[in-house]
């Protein structure tokens, strides 16, 4: 049996080198996870009490120091590790050999040192950022005022270069679109329907109330001028809770009538014009301007304490009525699970592929609940687009593609489109 000796000259920096690479090693795979790590898994990590990860979070908030602190010690690791070599071949082959040790180090570390260890660190920065936070909390103790010293000289040349180092701005923000990114990209960890709801309430400050009211023209409401026996058969037929109450004209608003008042008063025989005009008046209408966001509607709904609101222009004329379900239906969809169903007064199926769609509807929820992909940055009704892309009032049966769709045009009226057959492929691709 032959056993290899190793000259006791070269033992100890043998031994020395071999610990600069590990400790490079490990600079360099630490340095890419704590870098790279998901900083809203940390503080998810942190706020369930994991102690590495409070660790970690608190030395992320101070990257200026971390960097520092990484840097020191690795060079100090390579510059050792380098002069180690520059001793072993010295001390075994001679200078001719200088070069290539300089050459074969150069090898190992890029190999062993950099390239692997970052890999890795970049493919499961968590379990090192948070494993290593605890080795760096005791290195930053020990090493502190050399990092300080560092950071020091580091911040104040970047302040002249121009750099604004404020280590109160450091805590990591997403805008909106990068949280749209996040949720579009959470795969299977949120359900389809949820991501769905998520990013239906980020868009909400991109939608208007113009994009969502039910028309001037669609509006239900009581008024006082008609026939006392047209009045109850519309209080006994209406599926509303809540109807305006006008004077021969909507925009001569009297006030909002609640059904379960009316009920109370018919079932005491009490209801009579004057008295349906004096419940109406206990409840005013509640107005807000055209192009309000929903995400502000939505707030006002809930400071006001308020479900329903009447849309008007810049001159006060009513071009609308928004409700808080609307702006619901925007977050989670149509509440029924048919389509048809869901928007039952508007579309009418003929058969695969065919409806009649009242011409009033908005575009967001003919998208929305039949998914059609109709433009949303015109016209708000459907009415609407098909007059601007005719650009005339026309006869009815005429006919307008609209991307895969079909347009015939059933019936006008008072210089508006009314009914439209749509056709839409029964596979679309």
């Amino acid at each position: 049996m032959i056993i290899a000796v190793i000259d006791p000259d070269i033992a100890l920096p043998l031994a020395l080198l071999a610990l600069c690479l590990a400790l490079s090693a490990f600079f360099s795979g630490t340095e890419t996870a704590l870098m790279s790590i998901n900083r809203y898994q940390l503080r998810t990590m942190a706020n369930n009490g994991h102690r590495g990860a409070i660790l970690a979070e608190k030395l992320l908030s101070r990257p200026d120091r971390l960097i520092g602190l990484i840097l020191l010690g690795n060079n100090l690791a390579n510059n050792l590790a380098a002069t180690l070599v520059a001793i072993l071949v010295l001390r075994t082959y001679g200078d001719e050999w200088v070069a290539v040790g300089a050459g074969v180090l150069t090898l190992v570390m890029l190999i062993f040192c950099e390239v692997g260890p970052k890999t890795y660190g970049a493919l499961h920065p968590r379990s090192v950022a948070v494993g290593s936070a605890y080795i760096y909390t005791l290195l930053q103790w020990v090493m502190h005022p050399a990092v300080v010293v560092i950071s020091w000289f580091t911040n104040g040349a970047l302040r002249l270069l121009g750099v604004k180092v404020d280590h109160k701005t450091q805590q990591t923000m997403l805008s909106s679109e990068e949280l749209r990114t996040v949720v579009a990209e959470a795969g299977a960890m949120i359900p389809h329907s949820h991501q769905k709801m998520l990013i239906s309430v980020l868009d909400l400050e991109r939608v208007t109330v113009n994009d969502i009211m039910i028309p001037r023209q669609e509006i239900s409401g009581i008024d006082l001028e008609d026939d006392w026996e047209r009045i109850l058969d519309q209080l006994g037929q209406t599926p509303h809770t809540r109807l305006p109450v006008y004077q021969g004209d909507i925009d001569n608003m009297v006030g909002l009538l609640h059904m379960k008042r009316v009920a109370q008063s018919l079932a005491r025989g009490e209801l009579d014009r004057e008295r349906l005009q004096e419940i109406a008046r206990n409840r005013e209408p509640y107005y807000v301007p055209e192009g309000t966001s929903l995400t502000a509607q939505l707030a006002n709904f809930q400071r006001d304490r308020r479900r329903m609101a009447f849309v008007v222009d810049e001159y006060g004329d009513t071009l609308g009525l928004v409700t808080l379900e609307d702006i619901l239906e925007e977050i989670v969809g149509e509440f029924t699970s048919d389509p048809a169903s869901a928007t039952h007064r508007n579309i009418h199926r003929e058969g695969p592929g065919v409806c009649i769609v009242n011409a009033a509807t908005t575009i967001r929820a003919l998208n929305r609940s039949m998914g059609w992909h109709l433009p949303t940055d015109g016209p708000k009704t459907l009415n609407g687009l098909l007059l601007e892309k005719l650009e005339t009032i026309p006869q009815a049966g005429t006919l307008l593609d609209i991307g895969d769709l079909r347009m015939e045009i059933l019936q006008v009226a008072d210089n508006a489109i009314r009914a439209v057959r749509v056709r839409s492929p029964v596979n679309p691709p």
